[in-house]
């Protein structure tokens, strides 16, 4: 299926690893031009020599999303060296503070909701106003499935993600009629650095290898997983490439579960 993205331009936030990368390399064979943006330089620069596009096509700059001032350093620099991007695809996040909402003091909850929620805020205020100029644009933009089904040693991640679908909602009935269709992706434990880490530190608590605490998880926290294994980062890029695309002119305000069934609800 041609997407028809040969043309646009792309910022794809969390591009050094996991879903953002995978979505970069979707997108630049569908013939986008792709800007990544991680906070390490030199782990952005590998990850886009691993994309191995040129520099016409393909830029990386770092940047601190939780600073103002880095977010609006970026989008000066990726207009001047790719052009206003057409396709903002926000992937950066962290698991942020854990514990039982008890365990966890006001410092954990406003780091977390500064990656999770406002660095959101801040990309897409930042990168908006010119989609709505040419009226065209796609907004994508990573929830969880813990935006609706919270776990309670994660609250402030879950939290934050329930407010990024509330987020989207509102932008999707602000600019839809101006051409820009808003939409989110919700994943469910994919295999990306993030969660490694999260698997990595239960199996050093339970004294087990990695791949029985990945199992352990999926019988004991996440049973609707109907799958039985980790998603695999390629497999949410897809969805987000289909919703950046011309194929997706009709959808906007929408959450598209990746999740193989985590979600309980309908």
């Amino acid at each position: 299926m041609d997407l028809e993205l040969t043309g646009r331009t792309a910022l794809v936030t969390g591009g050094d690893s996991g879903i953002g990368w995978h979505t970069a390399h979707l997108l630049l064979a569908e013939g986008a031009r792709v800007a990544l943006t991680d906070v390490d330089q030199q782990r952005l620069d590998e990850a886009a020599a691993r994309l191995g596009a040129g520099a016409d096509r393909l830029v990386a700059v770092a940047a601190d999303l939780t600073r103002a001032e880095d977010v609006q350093r970026l989008q000066r620099e990726v207009a001047g060296r790719l052009g206003e991007p057409d396709v903002l695809v926000h992937c950066a996040g962290v698991t942020g503070a854990q514990g039982l909402f008890h365990e966890i003091d006001e410092d954990g909850w406003r780091s977390t909701l500064e990656t999770d929620f406002f660095a959101a805020v801040r990309v897409v205020r930042a990168f908006l106003d010119p989609m709505r100029a040419k009226g065209w644009g796609r907004v994508v933009l990573l929830a969880s499935e813990d935006a609706v089904q919270p776990y309670t040693d994660e609250l402030p991640y879950c939290a934050a993600k329930a407010a990024v679908l509330s987020l989207v909602k509102g932008l999707s009935k602000t600019y839809g009629s101006e051409g820009v269709l808003v939409n989110a992706v919700s994943p469910a434990f994919i295999a990306t650095p993030m969660t490694d880490a999260m698997m990595d530190k239960r199996a050093r608590e339970n004294g087990t290898s990695v791949q029985e605490a990945i199992d352990s998880f999926l019988d004991e926290d996440r049973p609707f997983m109907e799958l039985k294994r980790r998603g695999r980062p390629e497999e949410v890029a897809s969805v987000i490439a289909f919703l950046v695309s011309e194929r997706a002119s009709f959808v906007n305000g929408s959450n598209y579960r990746v999740d193989s069934g985590s979600v309980a609800t309908i």
